[in-house]
C-alpha cells in the first residue's frame, strides 16, 4: 500500500477547465487541463502518450477564444494512468500574465497572490 508524504506545496493548484496542445519533439497531443498553478500544470494522459519523464514538452493552453493562450515551456515529472504532471520550466510574459490573472480570479486574495509569485520569481 503506497504511503503518502506530506506535501511541500508553495503554489495553490487550481481547478481549471480547458484545452490544451502538448508539444513534444515533431509530436502534438491534443487533450484537458485538469488543474494549474504558477508552477505547473496537470493534463488528462492522451491516448498514444509515450514521452519519457523529465523530458522538455510545450504546453499550449487555451483560453476563450482561441487566440489567447498560456505557452509554457515544461518538464514531465510524473505520469500516471490518466493524468501527467508538468513542471513549468519557462513562461513569456504575456502568458504569465494570463497566468496571473487566472490565478488571482480564483485566490481572492491579493497577498496569497503576491507571495506565490514571489517564490515563482526564486
Amino acid at each position: 500500500m503506497p504511503t503518502h508524504t506530506p506535501e511541500k506545496r508553495r503554489f495553490h493548484r487550481i481547478n481549471f477547465d480547458a484545452t490544451c496542445d502538448l508539444h513534444w519533439q515533431e509530436q502534438v497531443w491534443t487533450t484537458t487541463v485538469l488543474d494549474i498553478s504558477l508552477q505547473g500544470v496537470l493534463v488528462h494522459r492522451p491516448e498514444g502518450w509515450n514521452v519519457p519523464l523529465n523530458d522538455p514538452c510545450e504546453v499550449v493552453i487555451h483560453l476563450d477564444d482561441h487566440d489567447t493562450g498560456i505557452v509554457m515551456a515544461v518538464e514531465l515529472k510524473h505520469v500516471e494512468d490518466d493524468h501527467l504532471g508538468f513542471k513549468c520550466q519557462y513562461i513569456d510574459l504575456d502568458s504569465v500574465t494570463h497566468l496571473k490573472r487566472l490565478v488571482e480570479l480564483n485566490l481572492g486574495d491579493p497577498a496569497l497572490l503576491e507571495r506565490e509569485f514571489a517564490h515563482m520569481l526564486d
